[in-house]
Parts: C-alpha cells; structure tokens; sequence
C-alpha cells in the first residue's frame, strides 16, 4: 500500500497536511530526516505511516509517559500492533514485549530517553530488526532550552549501533542554533530538514496582569466552560487551587509527580473523557 492509502485506510483522510508526505518519502528513501512541525501538525503521522510500510519495527524515543500510553492506545484501537517500555513494568512484562518485537509482532515500540542507559536493553535491541528510530520532542536534546533531558545524548549511542538506520526527529519549534545542535548530537547525516509555520488558527494566546487571580481564574472557566489545565508551580498549589475551585462548584481534580501510578492512571482517564473536569496541575 502507498502512503496514502495507508492514510485512508486507518486514518481516514485523503490528503497529507503539508509537508507529511514529502517528510515520509524521506525516511522511507532512508534519509535522515528533521521535521519541525507544530503542536497539530501530524509529528506522529510521520512515522506512524513508514512504520506501516517498512519490514521492522520502529522505536520510538519519547520523554512523557502519558504521550507515550495515548499514541500507543490509540495506535492499537486502529489494530496497530503497538507496545510502550517504561519503568513501571516489571521485567517479565518488559521481557514479553522484547520478545514479541524479536518475533515481528510489534511494529511500534515506545520507550523514554532513560530507557537507552540500560546495557541489557541495548543488547536485546541488537537482535530486533529495526528498521527505523523516531525520537519525538527532539528539542530536549538541547542544552539550550528549558526541557533539556541529559538522557537524550545518549540516542548517539544508537547511531553507533545501528549505523544504516535511518533517524527521524521530531520537534514543535527549533531555533537555530538548537536546529543545529540536534543534528550535532544525534550524529544526523546530511538530513533532509522541513520546517513549517507555527500558525495555528484555532489557538489563540493571551497574557493578562491580574490582580486578584483566583477571581479572574473563575471568571474566565465561566467564561469558557468545558475541560481545562490549570498549570501552577508546585504540589501545594495543586491542592489548594482545586479546592478552591470544588469550594465555587467547579468540577475540579489535582495532578502532580508524588501521585501513584494508579492515581495518574485514574486522573488522567477520568480527564480525557470528561467534557467539564478541569486538571489543577504541576508542569
């Protein structure tokens, strides 16, 4: 099947936004590729589609756990054999998943950044036919930047290891000189590089000086009901935002890293399918 009814078939368009096709065909041509494309714009798509076409399994480096859980979530509702490595699996499960990438069974596999510090799951990678590397958020490899994750210098190792394969890296924005040091710490070779605007027309963004902000807060979720975010800057306030906003009969829920994972799993569940629960949360 082409890209585009690979497109169709599970996804149900008929046309690529600009410029998926054109990042496609450079990593099914087995180009390194960098694509910056905004927040929307179809990253995942990207290598979503390739790893439909290609003969191996494409591991997918991504920082946030929950990203990871919803494309793999999403990914095995289209009936996509899909699977995500993190550390809250024990080593039988771990073992299981490796395996049924060994056997061909998975063609997607997510796993964080910190994933590539463990030797043995470097060695079982070695007996995997993979045949494509997608890192997502490649702008944390960046020491420039505020999300800067150490863990991701380490995805060199894989060029080292895996020299054919053909890298495809991903990211919201990129300056320049972040641009360049991506290609520099990923080892890309001459890669294909497509940029599109950041221009989204169904977001707008808006800063406002308030001098009583519990009152503005309120008067703003009145004024745009539905689900929220509200990010705040630490764990107290997580707590007192939200009863704050139950105490003025918000449906409202707090969100934090101490959580359990259960408790993550529940909130976040409880979240997305809500049309009204607004998510009091560290950032």
């Amino acid at each position: 099947m082409t890209p585009k009814d690979i497109l169709f078939n599970y996804w149900n368009f008929s046309e690529f936004k600009t410029p998926q096709e054109e990042i496609i065909q450079s990593v099914l041509n087995k180009k390194d590729t960098l694509a910056i494309l905004p927040t929307g714009g179809g990253k995942s798509i990207c290598y979503q589609i390739p790893a439909l076409i290609l003969d191996g399994l494409t591991l997918v480096i991504s920082p946030l756990i929950a990203l990871m859980k919803d494309q793999v979530q999403n990914l095995q509702s289209k009936g996509i054999p899909t699977a995500y490595i993190t550390n809250e699996q024990d080593q039988n499960l771990i073992g299981k998943i490796l395996d049924d990438c060994q056997n061909n069974k998975i063609k997607l596999l997510y796993v964080s950044p910190e994933r590539l510090l463990s030797r043995i799951f470097l060695e079982r990678l070695k007996q995997i036919n993979i045949s494509l590397l997608a890192v997502d958020e490649v702008h944390c490899v960046s020491e420039w930047g505020h999300d800067f994750r150490p863990a991701y210098h380490k995805i060199s190792k894989l060029r080292d290891i895996f020299p054919e394969i053909p890298i495809l890296a991903l990211t919201a924005t990129a300056t320049d000189l972040i641009k360049n040091e991506i290609v520099e710490k990923l080892q890309l070779n001459s890669p294909d590089i497509y940029k599109s605007s950041l221009k989204r027309n169904n977001l707008s963004y808006n800063v406002y000086l308030a001098a009583d902000k519990k009152k503005e807060l309120t008067y703003y979720l009145k004024k745009y009901p539905g689900s929220s975010i509200i990010f705040v800057r630490n764990r107290k306030l997580t707590y007192e935002i939200s009863n704050f906003l139950i105490e003025n009969g918000f449906d409202a829920d707090f969100f934090h890293a101490r959580l359990t994972k259960d408790e993550k799993e529940l909130k976040q569940r409880e979240w997305t399918l809500s049309n009204s629960r607004i998510m009091v949360s560290t950032n």
